[in-house]
């Protein structure tokens, strides 16, 4: 079945660096352990308990990965660096111990024996979470709902005080076929155009290409587009390039994908995205409209924001 879970390594990062202001975990855990959670044991008996399951597990496995974010950082790197792409169905936990496992290198004994311990709770917390879901389907939505808010002041996007609108960087880059693309002609010749952010070892960012492509052919008849940017392709990396490449194709997805150098205006815009997908609406100005959109518009109110947004856009360019 289709996971409600938008659970990518990046968003529990971007989640506990927005959380910072308001107190840091204590790391000595990492020296004790992670421990075991009482969410493990025991079997729900009404939809109800199972629910109350699902949002204890959830928490048990936001708190792994809030824990030493330094070195799920490190974890999410290497992923970055050239993990091929995460298969649909494949158990969470186990793409981390994979990733870990090809990280080992980077880490102390001490780090690399927690991380694989964690790794390895968060792998049984998936199986968990699975068998309750295909048990009580209706349970999904009732305990994903807030759980991906965004907490107050996290916002990436960084949006001025003044109330100006925020310009989206700057860039000159190219398409996947190795096309110029500049940003400055891009958004001027479409009335709205949406960019979304994403990667090849993310889930949900690959189970909606399909949606994606089919938006772009809708906002091809009201004179806009839609870009994708895989940030494994930033700088030109040709192995990230190919690999996106064949993503998109087995997706059926045709639009444009574009990259630009790291070091840039957009690259370093690029950097602060913790969350993925995310998804931007930009006028014919070059403007933000709105906030990002956090997760994939396979869900409805994802979808619904992103709607919202595009018509803002369309409207203002007609007015």
């Amino acid at each position: 079945m289709n996971r409600k879970r938008i659970f990518v390594l990046a968003f529990a990062v971007m989640m506990v660096l927005a959380l910072a202001a308001c107190g840091t975990r204590d790391n000595d855990k990492m020296a004790n352990g992670s421990g075991n959670s009482s969410a493990m044991t025991g079997e729900p008996k009404t939809a109800e308990e199972a629910l109350a399951l699902h949002k204890e597990l959830l928490e048990r496995e936001n708190a792994l990965l809030s824990e030493n974010t330094e070195l799920w950082e490190k974890v999410f790197m290497e992923a970055d660096k050239g993990m091929t792409m995460q298969e649909d169905g494949k158990n969470y936990g186990d793409f981390l111990l994979d990733t870990v496992e090809a990280a080992k290198e980077q880490f102390t004994d001490k780090e690399y024996e927690w991380l694989k311990e964690s790794a390895t709770e968060i792998s049984n917390i998936e199986n968990k979470l699975t068998a309750l879901e295909e048990k009580y389907p209706e349970i999904v939505q009732q305990s994903m709902d807030g759980d991906m808010s965004m907490p107050a002041g996290s916002d990436t996007s960084n949006p001025p005080d003044d109330g100006s609108m925020q310009k989206f960087p700057a860039f000159e880059g190219k398409d996947l076929d190795g096309n110029t693309v500049k940003s400055k002609e891009l958004f001027a010749s479409n009335a709205v155009t949406v960019v979304n952010f994403w990667f090849t070892t993310c889930n949900p960012c690959v189970g909606e290409l399909s949606e994606l492509d089919a938006l772009n052919k809708e906002l091809a008849k009201k004179g806009g587009a839609l870009i994708g940017v895989n940030t494994f392709t930033l700088d030109g990396d040709e192995t990230a390039i190919s690999e996106a490449k064949d993503v998109l194709a087995k997706k059926g997805a045709t639009y444009q994908n574009v990259y630009f150098d790291s070091d840039g205006e957009a690259g370093k815009f690029t950097t602060n995205i913790f969350a993925y997908p995310t998804t931007y609406v930009v006028d014919r100005n070059g403007n933000i409209v709105g906030d990002p959109i956090v997760g994939a518009i396979t869900e409805k109110k994802q979808a619904e924001t992103l709607q919202a947004q595009i018509d803002k856009a369309l409207a203002a360019d007609m007015g």
